[in-house]
């Protein structure tokens, strides 16, 4: 499993080859982009054929499926919770009340005493008579948890391998280029050694509550960096370490404010009995590359490209795709339903004007670091306040390649099928990591547009 993590990190060529299930992961790495992603389009129009196939996504999820999950420290997230399972008719045994801090970040030892140990109890006690395939946490559950306590010895170790580090540092300033071999025996000791105060700091390990509880079925399973997805559809002919039978959907009802959850809940509903309407807001920064091999972040941009292609063709929402560097400008968005886009970190831009029902995520580092803090300007926040029924963020620096594929994402979405767990539980390839979906998991925004 560290294996997978490790190969998964090192080089976003195999990442892609990964994410298209028609080639092994010994296929050369400058094979085409087309190739790949042509194929994946391909993939995404099987999927209905496949759905019957693969467990536990044979039919979109159902009240009666979701276990809702409530903090007793917060007498707002009880309110919410029963708020919503009355709306959504969820049977009132599917919710669980466990004590736990309400502040944003847990301990791991809180996360894993107070809420992990107390819903996998009440899962494998019920699970004869109770399917639950999905998670929902309330307002008041935290967002976070932290890496572990770092032991007094491991300090000490994290002290010198940090004055060997400078020592090295100085060592590289002082001696000339033309010692090559000497200058990179010590680029090879640096990096190891940061290696080691990373491992030893225990920063990999820190991710959001949503994306571990995700795995509380796995009793077993390595804290550092991240885990497979075995639903991803990119890796669904590839063997992973977790099987499917123990991930559960995992979607959080969430924001700045109680009033927040109970209009997300409201638009939600409200939105699915007539399907959602407006404009779907594509922010690419780049021209569509065409057949062109693409690091990191261009086969992101590609894929915004894609989403775009994907909706327009569904004929669901008329589409804007923007192709230039800058963002779209304050206010240039009316109508916006829905809005995929990216780069600009923990500064939201007012450019939309968001319809009942709206769903969007912005690609950028720790987006959904907060939801409660009234100074910060992360986009998960700022869009909820502003009016988004839905979004997706990552709770910390997620790397690119760990959001959901939005050409994925969107194109389950816009095809009414599945529900927004289901189609984000498909589209987001790891798990203990760092991503966060907010909003209705029933929410199904095109399931009476045909």
């Amino acid at each position: 499993m560290d294996k997978i993590k490790h190969f998964s990190k090192v080089s976003f060529g195999f990442i892609y080859t990964l994410y298209n299930p028609y080639l092994s992961p010994t296929t050369d790495c400058s094979i085409s982009f087309v190739c790949s992603f042509s194929m994946i389009l391909k993939s995404i129009i099987l999927f209905h054929i496949a759905l019957c196939l693969i467990p536990n996504l044979g039919h979109a999820l159902e009240p009666e499926e979701i276990l809702v999950i409530a903090n007793k420290n917060s007498h707002k997230s009880i309110v919410t919770a029963k708020y919503y399972m009355s709306k959504r008719k969820i049977p009132a045994d599917n919710l669980l009340e466990i004590r736990v801090t309400d502040k944003e970040t847990c301990s791991r030892i809180d996360y894993k005493v107070n809420v992990a140990t107390p819903v996998r109890r009440y899962l494998e006690k019920n699970g004869s008579e109770i399917h639950i395939r999905c998670l929902v946490l309330m307002y008041g559950i935290p967002l976070k948890v932290a890496s572990p306590d770092i032991r007094s010895e491991e300090k000490i170790e994290i002290r010198a391998l940090k004055k060997r580090k400078d020592a090295l540092k100085h060592q590289l300033q002082h001696i000339g280029e033309e010692k090559k071999k000497i200058r990179d025996d010590i680029k090879k000791e640096l990096n190891s050694v940061n290696e080691k105060i990373r491992k030893l700091g225990k920063e990999d390990q820190r991710a959001s509550l949503d994306s571990e509880i995700a795995l509380v079925l796995e009793k077993d399973y390595p804290l550092s960096n991240w885990t497979p997805n075995p639903y991803f559809w990119g890796f669904k002919d590839k063997t992973l370490p977790i099987r499917k039978k123990h991930v559960l959907m995992v979607s959080r009802l969430d924001g700045p404010d109680a009033k927040t959850v109970k209009r997300i809940i409201d638009d939600s509903i409200k939105t699915e009995k007539k399907g959602l309407s407006g404009i779907a807001y594509f922010d690419a920064r780049w021209p569509d590359p065409g057949q062109k091999k693409l690091s990191a972040y261009a086969l992101y941009d590609r894929s915004i490209h894609l989403a775009a292609e994907r909706v327009k063709k569904s004929r669901r929402l008329p589409v804007v795709l923007d192709e230039k560097q800058g963002l779209f400008k304050p206010g240039a968005c009316p109508d916006a339903a829905l809005y995929c886009g990216w780069y600009s970190l923990a500064n939201y831009v007012d450019a939309f004007q968001w319809k009942p029902g709206s769903i969007g995520y912005h690609i950028a580092s720790s987006e959904c670091s907060t939801l409660k803090n009234k100074s910060s300007n992360v986009w998960c926040k700022k869009m909820l306040e502003r009016g988004v029924a839905a979004t997706i963020g990552p709770v910390s620096e997620p790397y690119v390649d760990a959001f959901p594929l939005p050409e994925l994402f969107f194109g389950l979405l816009v095809d009414g099928n599945l529900t927004l767990a289901e189609c984000y539980l498909i589209s987001i390839p790891y798990l203990s990591w760092q991503m966060v979906l907010v909003g209705d998991p029933l929410y199904r925004p095109f399931r009476t547009v045909r």
